[in-house]
């Protein structure tokens, strides 16, 4: 294999974590965050499937279908395959010039062996996810990627994609869009603002309104255990710190932003948060955009 090529994959390997979607999810103590299952993670699982049910009806010997069939490529979407002593058989996209090397030893610039965690995981409990930084092809960068995998017999069938993540733009934007749906008619916004389906919750972008006088959520797009909730009762320590300071804010002014580590509804994970909030009415109005480290 190419040394140059595979260094330049290696360095495109980052950060992991390991999460899995189960609708509902114990995020830290009594906080609950709804996971948000994207486009983009359905066309993955979707593609998962028709790779595991392949196996099982045509054998291992039909690894290598994943690394040319187009019905295993699907976009940016591709399967890829490695056995479970950690050697990499069969893939559909970048990672092929892995194909035939041993990849235990493979880490990521925080020492974490990505492909040995997927292999504990798949010989513990059969299936799950990890997530690292890999080049994505669309922007040549390395972006973050959440992998979904199952173990058939000893074959681990994989499928990443990139979660979609806002910016502080689209952040701005909702804060906007909300601010004047509220002016309009309170309580048809915040049953918008509630509504997991509707135009106000967009993957892990979504709003949130607490009652300035009071302290309880009235809305919240994710956490819906949240609402009618007092901050102090609900939230963890640094959640009650920072909207705390965002109510001590706006005691002195109209609109402001704060950072602070939150559960991400995308990959139920603890990442840095920035926040933009305004008061409205003695309603605190907010929305942020996660910017993992």
């Amino acid at each position: 294999m190419n040394t140059q090529l595979k260094n330049s994959l290696l360095t495109a390997s980052l950060v992991l974590t390991s999460t899995m979607s189960t609708g509902i999810t114990h995020a830290d103590n009594n906080m609950y965050v709804t996971h948000i299952e994207t486009k983009e993670e359905v066309s993955a699982k979707e593609l998962l499937t028709r790779a595991i049910t392949h196996i099982k009806i045509s054998g291992g010997e039909a690894v290598n279908d994943f690394s040319h069939k187009e019905e295993f490529i699907n976009g940016n979407l591709y399967v890829f395959a490695l056995s479970i002593d950690g050697r990499f058989l069969a893939s559909g996209g970048s990672s092929s010039v892995l194909v035939g090397d041993t990849v235990l030893d493979i880490f990521d610039m925080y020492g974490k062996y990505f492909f040995r965690e997927m292999i504990q995981k798949a010989e513990k409990e059969g299936q799950g996810s990890v997530e690292y930084h890999w080049k994505n092809p669309t922007d040549r960068t390395a972006s973050p990627k959440r992998t979904l995998f199952q173990r058939v017999g000893d074959i681990i069938i994989a499928v990443g994609y990139y979660p979609v993540r806002a910016n502080a733009f689209q952040a701005k934007e909702l804060l906007g869009r909300a601010t004047v749906e509220m002016h309009k008619n309170l309580k048809s916004a915040l049953y918008q603002f509630n509504n997991l389906d509707g135009q106000y919750v967009n993957g892990d972008l979504y709003l949130f309104v607490i009652d300035i006088k009071t302290k309880l959520f009235l809305a919240h797009g994710v956490s819906r255990s949240f609402i009618g909730q007092s901050i102090d009762t609900v939230l963890d320590d640094v959640g009650k710190d920072a909207t705390h300071d965002m109510l001590e804010m706006v005691k002195h002014q109209d609109s402001g932003e704060i950072s602070y580590l939150w559960t991400n509804p995308i990959t139920n994970e603890k990442e840095r948060k920035h926040t933009f909030f305004s008061s409205i009415d003695d309603k605190l109005l907010g929305v942020g955009f996660y910017t993992p480290d």
